[in-house]
């Protein structure tokens, strides 16, 4: 059901709101509209048509800088009105329902939602209740889903990698309470990745993990053994419910990402990061700031993907020749 949500009956995507239920070639899709959006932050005019005259509200109620300026630079640039709600000071603060803040807002017009939320299921129960022309992202649910981030993810490595069809992709942290690290494995087996890796202290790592199609490995040795893509996790410490791990000394030792560690993994292996980051944590400062880091074009890519993905579900396309939409 919560697959099917995403599309109208024309299977057409309405939502964005899973990995799970996208086809391949929906999310080649996503991938081709964005590099078509990747030179609209190089013009000196930084904005296409495509949601001109639509309203766009950031309803975040859990913090983030990252995802909600994103989102935010992406609707305008697409041209859309944005309103970021500030929910610690809105009506949601003073009791009222999350169904009741969303009828509000759509009473004012509101034509899309990118929704941020502490708990698992909150931008599906929204989506089951919204009017048909009225979308909703998830930009992220709980532990559960980080869609969006997952799909910037993969197209970054394709845009450094060129493709998925030979890559190992190590994951490393916090498998446990992370959402990015769900949605990125369910993206990377749509997309045909053949090797997964999850790195993490048995603390750390869900039961039966193996059963999401990934191998799992507590040695960071042996995990990034040959591989072509690291992706580094923050540890989810707002979520943890008691010590999962000895010390931030000892974590940093064993499963920080050290210039050394690194060598393990092929030379010209990848680095990424969804942030924010910890350094000295997860991840050392020589390699976040080194030449095989792509965490800040993770960043860029971010804008071009959320507004492919804003264009997709509010039906336009990508621009054309002179930015105009097509």
């Amino acid at each position: 059901m919560t697959g099917n949500l995403q599309f109208d009956a024309q299977g057409r995507l309405r939502h964005f709101l899973t990995i799970d239920g996208l086809s391949r070639e929906t999310i080649l899709e996503i991938f081709t509209i964005a590099e078509s959006f990747i030179s609209v932050g190089e013009r000196e005019i930084k904005k296409v048509p495509l949601a001109r005259g639509k309203t766009v509200v950031n309803l975040f109620f859990e913090s983030s800088t990252r995802t909600r300026t994103t989102f935010e630079i992406a609707a305008k640039r697409l041209s859309a009105d944005v309103i970021n709600l500030n929910v610690g000071a809105s009506s949601a603060a003073k009791g009222e329902t999350l169904l009741d803040t969303v009828r509000n807002l759509e009473a004012m017009h509101t034509d899309l939602f990118v929704v941020r939320h502490n708990q698992a299921g909150a931008a599906y129960l929204i989506a089951a209740h919204v009017p048909p022309h009225v979308h909703i992202i998830n930009a992220g649910d709980g532990a559960h889903a980080h869609p969006t981030q997952a799909v910037l993810d993969a197209f970054t490595i394709r845009r450094h990698k060129g493709g998925f069809e030979n890559l190992k992709v190590a994951i490393v942290g916090d498998i446990l309470y992370s959402r990015v690290a769900r949605s990125l494995i369910r993206v990377l087996d749509i997309l045909g990745v053949p090797e997964v890796r999850v790195i993490a202290p048995r603390t750390l790592l869900p039961t039966a993990v193996e059963t999401l199609g990934v191998r799992s490995y507590t040695d960071m040795g042996e995990g990034l053994d040959d591989a072509d893509v690291i992706v580094m996790l923050r540890l989810q410490r707002e979520r943890m419910r008691g010590a999962l791990i000895p010390s931030e000394q000892e974590y940093f030792n064993l499963y920080g990402l050290t210039p050394g560690k690194l060598e393990c993994a092929k030379p010209d292996a990848i680095v990424m990061h969804p942030g924010p980051m910890n350094r000295g944590l997860e991840i050392d400062s020589a390699v976040a700031d080194g030449p095989q880091s792509v965490i800040l074009p993770q960043v860029t890519n971010g804008i071009a993907v959320r507004m492919a993905i804003m264009a997709l579900v509010l039906g336009g396309r990508e621009p054309a020749e002179g930015g105009r939409p097509a």
